[in-house]
């Protein structure tokens, strides 16, 4: 923890938005440095412009990509675009305007020029696609531009295919090659005009008007539910007003500035500005109001992350708030299918393993990655999809899919419904599920590793690991596929009755990730934690000798 962690930002932790504006344009990629070359990661591609990891060059070559890659596809409707309120979004946005205007696809940004939260982008393309009608003139797709809840220097490019959500791998793999082989040509194959004659589109009145599908604000309304909400500086800061009036309720907009420097914002964990509603240090400011409101929540930069804060139990784990959201939905939204499964990445708490338990729902465990729930959600048989880092969305009121990208606005939205409801905060009913199923006690902590161990990791089969105990508990399960779907991991994951350890490798750092969590108490999580790092650790020297 950094000393300075939840303390306002300084002049010097801020970043010069002009300067890095203009390396944007002026820095060129050296494809030969894989530090600068186009990498899709589970939430598209993301640098900065300077490290020279995300560059006008980066934003032609991967949009020329996308390009080649729907048509190769057959995908000829049109591609909705929108972007968060990063510095380097807008000008990736006109860039990629550019490219997409020369290649003659016909392209949807928003109708007043204002920012586009992913679940919204999300939401345009599914709306599109479930109308016969608009499907006739061809499937959508889209392109959303954040780096989410990465600090203000950082720049991201996500595709999401007709299917509403995070390209899987093989779409990614291909559009990330043909990026870098375009950059290493010069970009001589890269298309660029002026971007006119770009259509538009109200993403925001679109979203608005449809929430009174899948949230019950009648019973917010009539409760008296007092709101508050923070879009830390976000894509979702004129969405918050807009939600207010159409379903008049009592909620206020507690910050509603936009600084692409996030000057108003106090440092997170590690010393740096970073929008996670996750996080106790990056709301420090936030937690502030919590006795103001009756629920009051935070959204990232683009809005598909959710932090909620109840006046008798603070800022949420998410891993919490999904247990209890969980609960609610199966026990109020009778016209989902009988088996309706809760989905769940292999990382989040077991909690909810013994939540779905109770409610005699199947559990489907997935990898890292919302990706994995798509198929779930489309068809109806994933009520819920959630994943540890504060990432979530579910079915509308009649089971039919509501959006395939993380939506941090509608899970914010559900904890007033729950409020409402049950006339009581989610904290509450939290503590409920503690006395019935235990108390965990969960974290991710990081283990050195190079790059070599982290590659081996990620291949690494659950029969490689020959330890019998876990902290003194009996191994019941090693796996290197998730049981869910039977997706490889990237890593592995080890359990025990009240125990389970996870460990992947970063995709950034010379580190992996042990995931880890107890329902004995933190002594015990301890004790996980060192003899995971010791599990993998050997697993690792006995895979570099065979």
């Amino acid at each position: 923890m950094h000393e300075r962690a939840g303390t306002p930002a300084t002049a010097s932790d801020l970043i010069d938005v002009e300067a890095l504006v203009r390396a944007y344009y002026e820095r060129k990629p050296d494809a030969s440095v894989p530090a600068q070359r186009v990498a899709f990661g589970t939430s598209g591609h993301r640098g900065s412009a300077l490290t020279s990891s995300f560059n006008e060059d980066h934003i032609l070559a991967i949009t020329q990509a996308i390009v080649e890659y729907r048509s190769a596809q057959g995908i000829t409707g049109p591609l909705f675009i929108g972007a968060d309120t990063h510095a380097l979004s807008a000008p990736a946005q006109t860039t990629a305007l550019d490219v997409l205007v020369a290649n003659k696809v016909r392209v949807l940004a928003d109708e007043f020029d204002d920012y586009v939260p992913t679940p919204a982008l999300s939401h345009a393309i599914l709306k599109w696609n479930n109308d016969p009608a608009r499907r006739a003139e061809g499937e959508a797709d889209g392109i959303v531009i954040t780096p989410s809840h990465n600090p203000p220097q950082d720049g991201g490019f996500k595709y999401n295919p007709p299917h509403g959500g995070p390209a899987d791998s093989d779409a990614t793999s291909w559009i990330a090659n043909r990026a870098n082989e375009l950059i290493a040509g010069g970009l001589a194959d890269v298309r660029q005009a002026e971007p006119s004659g770009v259509e538009t589109y109200d993403f925001r009145g679109e979203y608005v008007a449809d929430l009174a599908n899948i949230i019950d604000f009648d019973a917010i309304r009539s409760a008296g539910v007092k709101i508050g909400a923070d879009p830390l500086g976000g894509a979702s800061v004129s969405y918050w007003g807009a939600i207010r009036d159409a379903y008049d309720l009592d909620l206020t907009v507690v910050n509603e500035r936009v600084d692409p420097a996030w000057a108003f914002m106090t440092l997170d964990w590690d010393g740096k500005i970073r929008m996670d509603p996750s996080s106790p240090s990056a709301m420090a400011s936030v937690l502030e109001h919590a006795g103001d409101y009756d629920i009051l929540t935070g959204n990232d930069a683009d809005a598909d992350r959710h932090g909620i804060v109840t006046p008798d139990g603070g800022l949420m784990n998410p891993n919490h708030y999904l247990a209890v959201a969980i609960e609610y939905l199966f026990a109020h939204r009778p016209n989902w299918r009988a088996d309706a499964a809760i989905g769940k990445t292999l990382v989040s708490s077991s909690m909810i393993d013994r939540v779905a338990d109770a409610l005699g729902r199947r559990l489907w465990e997935v990898p890292v990655g919302f990706k994995w729930f798509v198929p779930g959600l489309v068809d109806g048989s994933v009520g819920f999809g959630g994943e540890e880092s504060a990432g979530a969305s579910f079915l509308r009121f009649d089971g039919t899919v509501w959006t395939t990208d993380k939506d941090g606005i509608l899970l914010c939205l559900l904890a007033s419904e729950i409020r409402a409801v049950t006339g009581r905060s989610p904290s509450e009913l939290y503590r409920d599920l503690v006395d019935r199923f235990g108390d965990p006690a969960y974290e991710r902590t990081d283990a050195a590793a190079s790059a070599a161990q982290k590659a081996a990791l990620g291949k690494l089969d659950g029969d490689a690991i020959t330890a019998t105990e876990l902290a003194g508990e009996p191994i019941t399960a090693k796996l290197s596929h998730a049981p869910g779907n039977g997706a490889a991991i990237g890593g592995v994951k080890v359990e025990t009755a009240d125990a389970w350890f996870a460990a992947r490798p970063s995709g950034t750092e010379d580190v992996y990730k042990i995931y880890a969590e107890s329902f004995k108490g933190p002594e015990h999580l301890a004790e996980v934690q060192a003899a995971a790092k010791a599990i993998v650790d050997a697993a690792l020297t006995a895979a570099r000798s065979s």
